[in-house]
């Protein structure tokens, strides 16, 4: 809980109008997402609707940014590069392969968050063959679901302390 601790110290040192700009920050690094992002900002005693919002974009624009960065990637290597074959995929890459044979782009994307963050997932789906398309679609879903769920949650708990 330290990390929480300076986060939340980060966040609080601003502004309250600078606080908005911290949390989209915060919220763009891996295993904080928007979940974390906007319960933590609803905790600080930020409107419910701009802490959710600004911890939504802050993962979303991080997450989009690698599905991006993955989806070309995958594009250059299967348009002349040749991959080594040999190569062992990672075991973060062969869980999420297992998930996503099992679960489906939007199952990995609602669930995902359980286990890895949006950061690794929505990549590793593009990387492993899922449709580009698919993957901002449900990684957007999912975002959203867990952001506003977790600041209701932060309404919740800040509602029962004070």
């Amino acid at each position: 809980m330290d990390i929480f601790a300076n986060l939340s110290d980060f966040v609080a040192g601003f502004e309250s109008w600078q606080q908005v700009g911290a949390l989209v920050l915060v919220s763009a690094i891996p295993f904080v997402e928007s979940y974390l992002g906007s319960f933590l900002g609803v905790v600080l005693g930020m409107n419910p609707v701009v802490a959710i919002t600004a911890a939504v974009i802050g993962n979303a624009i991080c997450t989009f940014l690698l599905i991006f960065i993955a989806d070309r990637t995958r594009r250059a290597v299967l348009a002349g590069r040749k991959a080594k074959s040999d190569d062992e995929p990672s075991k973060r890459n062969q869980k999420v392969a297992g998930y996503l044979e099992r679960y489906g782009v939007p199952g990995v994307s609602l669930l995902g968050p359980l286990a890895l963050p949006s950061q690794f997932t929505g990549p590793t789906m593009v990387a492993l063959g899922a449709s580009a398309g698919r993957v901002y679609l449900w990684m957007g879903v999912s975002i959203i679901a867990w952001g506003v769920l977790s600041g209701v949650l932060g309404v919740w708990v800040a509602g029962s302390v004070a």
